[in-house]
């Protein structure tokens, strides 16, 4: 009996270690089989992609947003556009000749600043003269002068000081030297005392009294009619030649005085500063024929209605042709009080003017000292 159970023991220690061992052989069945070569390169390649997947991910932001920001700018644009202020309206003169254009080419000597063509500048710049000479077909040198001698030396005083001034001071200084050679042998604090009233006495002495003795020892006391022989005289500019042979000589000219150069950058016929330039490019614009009634029909208009600072635009004749009309005080009645001379019912700048000018009803200045 006792030898049976322990057999019958062992059997079951066996069948227990038998179990076991089975146990573990389906175990390492289980267990996954070692990579071949071709199964380790496999995996490196999908390793190897799997990176660049993730690189490739960030890529599409960048482009996202790129796009998005195209779609962005123009919205900025246009919000800058709306944002943007309307550009200010530019008073101008009722039933203005010319057109204007918004954008403006470089400035030249053919074509006006706001765009116009030369050839509608030539036709408005003979438009403004031709409509000055209807106004003032009196018009003429404001220097009393009774020959070539008494102009020049007139033209020469008349600087820095009005044509009035000076027509009130020549009468004495005429009446003792009557001549170029008077002139010339007179002494010089005589002289200076009958111009001190001009304003720049001392040196507008040395002027005359050198010009008259150039007159008589270069000239035989004769006033030249050639503009390179008068610009050679003391005191003689091209502004004052251009008088003299305009005036005394009948030979066309242009006097580029202060008023002259005022109006015509007014009037945009030309943007030059340069007297000498400007004569050349005004006078391109006219023939030359009527080079000496157009300076007399500027320089009158300038000292009469369109004034340095306060132009009469309200009682301008020109003011549909002129592109600076609102300058000046564009009210009728106001303007009105800011016309001179002869448009204010005044008297003129000539103590003996033209029988034209008295009897289109001009009237003579009051001489030297007579209030």
């Amino acid at each position: 009996m006792g030898e049976q159970i322990s057999d019958g023991g062992r059997r079951t220690a066996k069948a227990a270690k038998t179990a076991a061992a089975g146990g573990s052989v389906s175990a390492k069945k289980a267990a996954p089989a070692r990579k071949t070569p071709a199964k380790k390169a496999t995996a490196k390649k999908a390793t190897a992609k799997k990176p660049a997947a993730k690189k490739a991910a960030p890529a599409r932001e960048p482009a996202a947003k790129k796009a998005s920001a195209r779609k962005a700018a123009p919205a900025k644009s246009s919000a800058a556009l709306k944002k943007a202020p309307a550009p200010r309206k530019q008073v101008v003169a009722p039933k203005k000749a010319t057109a204007s254009v918004p954008a403006a080419p470089a400035k030249t000597v053919a074509a006006h600043p706001r765009g116009e063509s030369r050839t509608a500048l030539v036709r408005r710049a003979r438009r403004i003269n031709r409509e000055l000479a209807e106004v003032y077909p009196y018009a003429h040198p404001e220097l009393d002068f009774e020959n070539p001698f008494q102009l020049v030396v007139a033209t020469v005083l008349s600087a820095q000081t009005t044509d009035l001034r000076v027509n009130q001071t020549t009468p004495a200084l005429f009446a003792k030297y009557p001549t170029p050679e008077d002139l010339a042998a007179a002494d010089p604090e005589e002289v200076e005392e009958i111009l001190r009233p001009t304003g720049f006495f001392r040196a507008k002495t040395k002027s005359v009294i050198g010009l008259s003795k150039a007159l008589v020892e270069q000239f035989g006391g004769e006033v030249p009619g050639r503009l390179e022989d008068l610009v050679k005289l003391p005191g003689v500019g091209r502004k004052t030649a251009f008088v003299v042979l305009g005036n005394a000589f009948g030979r066309p000219g242009i006097t580029v005085d202060t008023h002259f150069q005022r109006l015509v950058r007014r009037w945009k016929w030309t943007d030059e500063t340069d007297p000498d330039k400007i004569e050349a490019t005004v006078g391109a614009l006219f023939p030359k024929s009527d080079w000496t009634d157009l300076s007399h029909h500027v320089i009158w208009h300038g000292r009469r209605i369109c004034h340095a600072r306060k132009p009469a635009c309200g009682a301008c004749p020109i003011a549909p042709l002129c592109p600076a009309y609102g300058e000046g005080e564009t009210d009728p009645e106001k303007a009105k009080k800011l016309l001179k001379y002869e448009k204010a019912g005044q008297p003129g700048q000539r103590l003996k003017p033209p029988q034209a000018y008295l009897d289109a009803g001009g009237r003579a200045a009051p001489p030297l000292g007579a209030g």
